[in-house]
């Protein structure tokens, strides 16, 4: 079984393929590409533990030269001194323009493996393995890369289109079900945004979700990349629907940095932003308080949070005014009409929107 989504994007384009346990034909998949015969593998010891070896046989056979590189593992490592890191070791190997980088890993490993790949010698070809659900449906398509900044989440980084996205479901198997959840998030907020269809396809297979039944998830991420792909395609670089992807990020974002990275995964942040959210558009009309209560049930059965932790608001003001949405002071905020479609929404008086709801 192999599904294939093509991201068009005109000389950038690259496919996304779709597998169940067909690590081992990477190597395969890469050699089409032509991609560079120098790379390295930047991983985190729990991923490289688990399919480090298998990558790297399959490479080799193939006839890559493969070197492979560990960063620590959680998103309070995505920074710029693990970053610095990653540039040494490449430079350390004599890594040139004609080589390339391998992404193994979730998030963080792909945001900064990616913005590696995209300021080392000024830019040099790279490709996303994503092995935990979140990665899998988000950040590993798209070409958004990044590291943290102590006071905001993704601060620094580029746009930079990965030469292929590769995504083997087998992965999923071994992460603990609070990861697995915090990806379903991530898959609700395409529903929300996009397609209510799937949306009430999510609410009917909660269960085969969770027990990570085949089936549901190959169509789960499918569908969650193509969606994707559709928007990106539209808006490569943010500037109009693209951030239609960001509907519970800004509080989701305030939420991971007030809290310390990697206290909350990224896919329960995000959770309880879509809530907030909603609840925000209840209150400007554009959604029902049926449509406020399937979000919250759906992402309860899914084991995800729905309350926000209990900081001031002045906090959470001051983290959201430092949102990469802001500008010249207004926050542009992710609404959602109904269910399937959401709009743009401009707030100058952040403090005031988010009072009634907080």
């Amino acid at each position: 079984m192999l599904e294939k989504i093509n991201v068009p994007l005109a000389d950038r384009s690259y496919p996304i393929l779709i597998s169940s346990d067909r690590l081992g034909s990477f190597g395969e998949e890469l050699s089409q590409l032509e991609f560079p015969q120098q790379l390295a593998v930047i991983s985190n010891p729990t991923v490289d533990n688990l399919y480090g070896r298998a990558v790297l046989n399959t490479l080799e056979n193939s006839g890559f030269s493969p070197l492979h590189f560990n960063v620590p593992d959680g998103e309070k490592f995505k920074s710029f001194e693990v970053l610095q890191s990653i540039y040494d070791f490449l430079l350390e190997n004599d890594f040139d323009r004609g080589c390339g980088i391998i992404a193994l890993g979730g998030g963080v490993v792909g945001d900064m493996a990616g913005f590696a790949a995209a300021t080392f010698l000024r830019g040099i070809p790279y490709v996303q393995v994503p092995t935990t659900l979140l990665a899998q449906v988000d950040s590993s398509v798209g070409g958004k890369t990044a590291v943290n900044h102590p006071l905001g989440k993704n601060l620094i980084g580029a746009f930079y289109q990965p030469e292929m996205v590769f995504i083997d479901i087998t992965t999923l198997k071994t992460l603990e079900k609070r990861e697995v959840s915090a990806g379903l998030a991530e898959v609700v907020k395409y529903g929300v945004i996009r397609d209510y269809e799937f949306f009430c396809w999510l609410e009917k297979n909660v269960v085969n979700l969770k027990k990570l039944d085949t089936q549901a998830l190959t169509y789960a991420i499918k569908k969650a990349c193509q969606i994707k792909a559709e928007i990106v395609e539209v808006d490569e670089k943010e500037g109009s629907i693209r951030a239609f992807l960001n509907y519970g990020h800004t509080f989701g974002h305030a939420i991971e940095n007030l809290s310390g990275y990697g206290r909350w995964k990224h896919g329960e942040a995000v959770s309880v932003g879509m809530v907030v959210a909603s609840k925000i558009s209840l209150q400007h009309g554009l959604c029902s308080q049926q449509d406020v209560d399937r979000l919250v049930a759906l992402l309860k059965d899914l084991d995800l949070p729905i309350d926000p932790p209990d900081f001031l608001l002045t906090e959470y003001v001051a983290s959201m005014q430092r949102d990469k949405k802001v500008k010249q002071g207004e926050l542009t905020l992710v609404l959602n009409r109904g269910l399937g479609e959401v709009v743009l929404q401009k707030i100058t008086d952040i403090s005031a929107v988010f009072s009634t709801i907080l």
